[in-house]
């Protein structure tokens, strides 16, 4: 979790947190001890992290106390944009791969959901045509029509019996 930390115009650090105001050097604490922190200004809520975390630093160099070697501080500053630029390029390459993984694992999903959509519309006409057989039969029975059969059976068996009845004339 992002801890959240409010800067004031007399330059104050408020922890939302911990609901008191901090220093420097306790925010330092926190980011050496992993914790993502997030400074916002007060009054117009823009992200002033990085400005903060570079006061952290120059606040150490004054001190003595920087664990950053001076041929990486050199390096900053030459790459200033560029760096701000690479950084941007590798979340944008990271957020991109995830979302193409994110619709690969989609991919099967959708086509499994059609397959389901279509084997619901099969199952309902298969439905739909066993409630009409289900009616005919019912209807065959109430008419006094041979159950099971339809009505072209029933009329060549008819035909048959006309023509036996014929022969034995």
């Amino acid at each position: 979790m992002i801890r959240l930390i409010k800067r004031y115009e007399s330059r104050k650090l408020y922890d939302t947190e911990e609901s008191r105001y901090v220093s420097l050097d306790e925010i330092a604490a926190w980011v050496r001890e992993g914790q993502e922190i997030r400074v916002v200004d007060n009054a117009t809520e823009a992200d002033v992290t990085s400005q903060t975390l570079t006061q952290i630093i120059l606040d150490e160099g004054r001190k003595g106390t920087s664990l950053l070697p001076s041929d990486l501080l050199h390096e900053l500053v030459r790459m200033g944009e560029r760096a701000v630029e690479s950084g941007r390029e590798r979340v944008q390459h990271g957020v991109d791969r995830l979302v193409q993984a994110s619709v690969d694992r989609l991919g099967p999903l959708r086509r499994a959901r059609e397959e389901m959509t279509q084997l619901r519309s099969q199952l309902e006409e298969l439905e739909s045509s066993l409630r009409s057989l289900e009616a005919e039969r019912i209807a065959g029975e109430d008419d006094g029509a041979p159950v099971g059969r339809s009505d072209e059976t029933t009329i060549h068996g008819a035909e048959r019996a006309g023509a036996r009845r014929e022969k034995n004339r």
